[in-house]
């Protein structure tokens, strides 16, 4: 079993940066693929970013493409996500996901592609 307790939400201005971080608990992570899925109010919960075991493969929903930057670190259990350029569309709950596969690939945009969710962690953009 593993644990995922996401950090770094918070509310910032249009324009702003946020950085997310997620601790995996209960086992290696670096044995896992991690990556982040987001679901603002009233809408369907999306994939945001995905990362493989090692690092060296990322992958990324369009609207996030160029802005948003998905990272780990095997040492500390932990993944990141920095949020740069952030707009009000981007206001939403984001969850750290993980699953027991090490790769990613167009599955991962799937939420039953993952084993292992977070609670979230809320972000708003304000404009």
């Amino acid at each position: 079993q593993v644990q995922l307790i996401e950090s770094g939400g918070g509310t910032v201005q249009a324009g702003g940066s946020l950085r997310l971080s997620c601790v995996a608990h209960g086992r290696t992570a670096g044995d896992s693929a991690m990556g982040w899925f987001r679901q603002a109010p009233g809408k369907e919960r999306e994939f945001v970013a995905a990362i493989n075991w090692g690092g060296a493969v990322t992958y990324y929903a369009d609207s996030v493409q160029g802005r948003f930057t998905i990272s780990r670190d095997n040492a500390k259990n932990t993944v990141y996500l920095q949020m740069n350029s952030l707009n009000p569309e981007d206001t939403a709950v984001y969850f750290c996901v993980a699953d027991s596969l090490g790769t990613i690939g167009r599955t991962s945009t799937t939420t039953r592609r993952w084993d292992f969710w977070g609670q979230g962690t809320q972000v708003t953009v304000s404009s």
